[in-house]
C-alpha cells in the first residue's frame, strides 16, 4: 500500500493481485501487510474490502515485520500522572511533556472559576490516560525534544 495515496494491492485466493483505492476499503481500520481480507472483484479491481478475523496481528502498511527497537524516553508517565493530579489545572504536566501550547492554554484558563471547571476534568482525564497507556505508547507519543 502506498502510504501517500492510499492505493494498494491485495492478493486473491486465485493467485491474482488486485489493485484498490482507499474508497474500496469498507472498514474503519487501515489496510495492513498480512491482514486476511474478503473482497469483491469488479473490472479487475478489488472492492468492498473487509478484514477477516485472524490469530496473527497484522503489520501496519509500510512497516517491515522486524521486531521494533525499544523506544527510550526521558519522561516518566507516573511523574506526568502525579503532576496532572496535583498541579494539572495549571497545565504543569503538559509543560513537563513538552506540550507547551496546551499547557499555556490550561494556565490561562485556570485564572477564572469557569476555566477551573474546564481544566480540572481535563487534567483528570490526562492523568487517567497516562496511567492506562503502555510505556511504549507513552514514549512514542511524548518523545525527547
Amino acid at each position: 500500500m502506498d502510504t501517500r495515496t492510499g492505493d494498494g494491492v491485495v492478493a486473491g485466493d486465485d493467485g491474482q493481485r488486485y489493485r484498490f483505492k482507499p474508497a474500496d476499503w469498507a472498514d474503519r481500520g487501515e489496510p495492513a501487510i498480512g491482514l486476511k481480507v474478503d473482497f469483491d472483484v469488479e473490472e479487475g479491481r478489488a472492492t468492498s474490502i473487509f478484514p477477516l478475523p485472524s490469530d496473527r496481528a497484522p503489520v501496519p502498511a509500510g512497516v517491515t515485520a522486524v521486531a521494533a527497537p525499544p523506544v527510550y524516553n526521558d519522561r516518566n508517565k507516573i511523574v506526568a500522572a502525579v503532576l496532572a493530579f496535583f498541579l494539572g489545572t495549571l497545565g504543569v504536566h503538559r509543560f513537563y511533556l513538552g506540550r507547551n501550547g496546551s499547557a499555556v492554554l490550561m494556565l490561562v484558563l485556570s485564572i477564572t472559576v469557569l476555566g477551573l471547571l474546564i481544566t480540572g476534568p481535563w487534567a483528570l482525564i490526562d492523568m487517567i490516560r497516562y496511567l492506562l497507556m503502555s510505556d511504549r505508547e507513552f514514549a512514542e507519543r511524548y518523545p525527547r525534544r
